[in-house]
């Protein structure tokens, strides 16, 4: 199916860009074929998405591109009177490109995309913030959740009536990290960690100064205080030289950082010191390579000291940590990619990440909206209430026949049976197994019916792509009428070609003198193996004067096989062979090693045969190739005289500029 699909599209249409928007919906007609409308849409689209870069709408490339289209449309017309479009393998590889598009624009178009443009536009700006947590367990009780989220609205009202942040952050946050230090998280970057992204749409979002809560996440209840933003630092990659604190006095730790910055001043090799004196055994004999880091990787000083080297190579004056004394040399500083770049690396976190699939319910609770989904409730119940405890065992089977009641209804005219449901339920055997362990056999089937209603929300807004998204029509009518065009040829014209003997025979005697040999010599390969290389040179002076079997005659034995011949047709400067020997009879190659085959090669020109024209045998791929480009002018012309095309000329010269 792939292949098929990769053959059409490069026969005729390029990769998928956007729509021309001014030019999308212009309905126009351009032309007809056999009363069937090209709009100037589609025209226009097809024109720009081919030529790319070239299409530039002039006269003669719009004129050239209208033939080519009108003849395209000329081979799926004739495919539709073949009543291609009614093959069900075909229409079944159609459905398939279909259900894979619709998965790219309910799911890629309605979330991801939005999800990346929001996650790149975080990763523009490192936010400083501090939190109190009121921390929930991973699998909590609706009183444990109600608990949290009271202390935290309870603490959020002392900080309005005027306690401040920090000691309230000491005093209440479950967060062991932060709280000594007033909650303050410091800055970090985007994306935040999993579970965390309500958390960080917030720290985006909010005013500075003004705490915000309570936010739900992962973790429990936040109350959020976003202190500064600034532009992202991006990442550094860095190499330091660390003296450490511990056994020794500030004195001595701060005289020691020195004497090393005295040396580097001095003209020695930043690596070279790393490697003697620094006391970061984990880099030390690397030079004292950290390699990349972004911000909130190591403490502020560290971090700020880093990121405030301007240029690659360059080193920092002496800074303090917690740990000791450092002086850090930059090497590289990598700021945020652009957003082609980063879009592969950020579509990875985000379909792992709890937001992609509250978006998706987001994208559900609106699909069930604007399909005005009217549920069948009374008959709902009395099905469910029905259900045998039996039900959520392997032993329970869908009622046949199927119900043809109503279940539910969306849109207009899109209705949905409790057959279909039960049928469903049927089919779902693991799942109702799985959810014994949950509730009652009337619980299980709820939680299924919810997901059957959105499987058939997903299916029922499939169906409207063509209506929300032009490009989406557009698309599955090229793979459409792409797919109609490859059966046509194909059946017209290709295996016409080559499947037609006593036609191909006739097309060549027409044409018979385009495909000819240049001067071709018989070239005979002489391999010495390589643990006979020391008699190569003499085995090649003898060869000049005789012939292979002379020559394996000579050197060869019962017991040992020393030089191996082998003899081809060779035409002149179209093999690289025959530009390693003087073109005449008799003529040699150098000897030469090939490790790949282990022997000594060289090469004899024995005839050399004059231009001469080819037999269809030997020029048959060539042959097939031309004829079929003949069948096809002959067929184009043949649909050009059955099909009625009617051009507007008027629309055309419109588009011209």
């Amino acid at each position: 199916m792939i292949s098929r699909l990769m053959i059409l599209l490069l026969a005729f249409m390029a990769a998928i860009p956007e729509l021309l928007a001014q030019n999308a919906q212009d309905e126009r007609v351009l032309f007809t074929v056999e009363g069937t409308p090209v709009t100037v849409g589609e025209f226009v689209y097809i024109y720009a998405k081919t030529n790319g870069d070239k299409a530039n709408f002039s006269r003669p490339s719009l004129e050239e591109y209208l033939d080519l289209y009108v003849r395209f449309k000329l081979k799926v017309q004739r495919a539709r009177e073949m009543k291609l479009d009614t093959i069900p393998s075909l229409m079944d590889e159609l459905a398939g490109y279909r259900r894979q598009l619709s998965d790219s624009y309910l799911i890629d178009r309605s979330i991801v995309d939005r999800l990346l443009e929001e996650g790149y536009a975080h990763l523009q700006q490192d936010v400083d913030f501090s939190h109190i947590l009121f921390a929930v367990n991973q699998d909590p009780t609706p009183a444990d959740t109600l608990a949290a989220y009271q202390r935290a609205e309870a603490v959020l009202k002392r900080i309005q009536q005027g306690d401040s942040f920090s000691d309230m952050a000491a005093q209440h946050s479950e967060d062991r990290y932060t709280k000594d230090r007033g909650g303050r998280v410091g800055y970090i970057a985007a994306l935040f960690p999993n579970g965390l992204h309500k958390l960080e749409y917030a720290a985006y979002t909010s005013p500075l100064n003004k705490v915000v809560g309570p936010i739900r996440t992962v973790a429990g209840y936040h109350l959020l205080l976003v202190n500064a933003r600034r532009p992202a630092r991006g990442e550094v990659e860095a190499a330091h030289i660390l003296v450490r604190k511990e056994g020794r006095s500030a004195e001595e730790a701060r005289a020691r950082i020195d004497s090393i910055y005295s040396g580097l001043q001095a003209g020695k090799p930043f690596d070279e010191l790393a490697r003697s004196t620094s006391e970061d055994s984990r880099t030390a004999a690397s030079g004292g390579y950290i390699g990349f880091f972004g911000v909130s990787r190591f403490e502020p000083s560290f971090e700020d000291a880093a990121f405030g080297i301007t240029t690659n190579d360059q080193y920092s004056r002496p800074v303090e940590s917690s740990a000791g004394w450092h002086i850090i040399k930059r090497i590289s500083h990598k700021p945020v990619q652009p957003f082609a770049i980063e879009k592969a690396r950020l579509d990875g976190i985000i379909r792992k990440d709890p937001r992609f699939e509250e978006a998706k319910l987001g994208m559900l609770s609106r699909i069930r909206r604007e399909s005005n989904l009217q549920e069948n409730t009374s008959l709902l119940n009395g099905y469910l209430a029905s259900l045998p405890d039996s039900f959520v065992t392997f032993r329970w089977k869908a009622p046949m026949p199927p119900s043809t009641e109503t279940l539910f209804t969306l849109g207009k005219g899109y209705k949905v049976s409790l057959g279909e449901f039960t049928n469903f339920l049927g089919e779902s055997t693991r799942q109702r197994a799985s959810l014994a362990r949950e509730g009652s056999a009337q619980e299980a089937a709820r939680t299924l019916y919810e997901q059957f209603v959105s499987d058939q929300l997903l299916k029922h807004e499939e169906m409207q792509l063509e209506i929300k998204y032009p490009e989406f029509k557009s698309l599955m009518r090229e793979y459409e009428e792409g797919i109609l065009l490859f059966e046509a040829t194909k059946m017209e014209v290709w295996d016409r070609a080559s499947q037609d003997s006593a036609g191909l025979e006739r097309f060549f005697g027409t044409v018979a003198n385009k495909y000819s040999w240049l001067e071709r010599g018989r070239i005979t390969t002489f391999r010495v193996g390589i643990a006979y290389k020391e008699q190569a040179p003499a085995i090649l002076e003898f060869a000049r004067t005789h012939t292979a079997e002379e020559v394996k005659a000579k050197y060869n034995t019962a017991e040992m096989m020393v030089v191996a011949t082998e003899e081809g047709l060779y035409e002149k400067g179209r093999n690289p062979l025959t530009a390693k020997m003087l073109w005449k009879v008799g003529g040699m190659s150098v000897l030469e090693e090939n490790s790949r085959s282990r022997s000594m090669l060289f090469y004899k020109i024995d005839e050399i045969m004059p231009p001469m024209p080819k037999t269809l045998n030997e020029a048959r791929g060539y042959v097939i190739a031309d004829y079929q480009d003949q069948l096809e002018r002959e067929w184009v012309d043949g649909l050009r005289r059955k099909f009625k095309t009617q051009i507007n000329q008027k629309t055309f010269d419109s588009l011209v500029r």
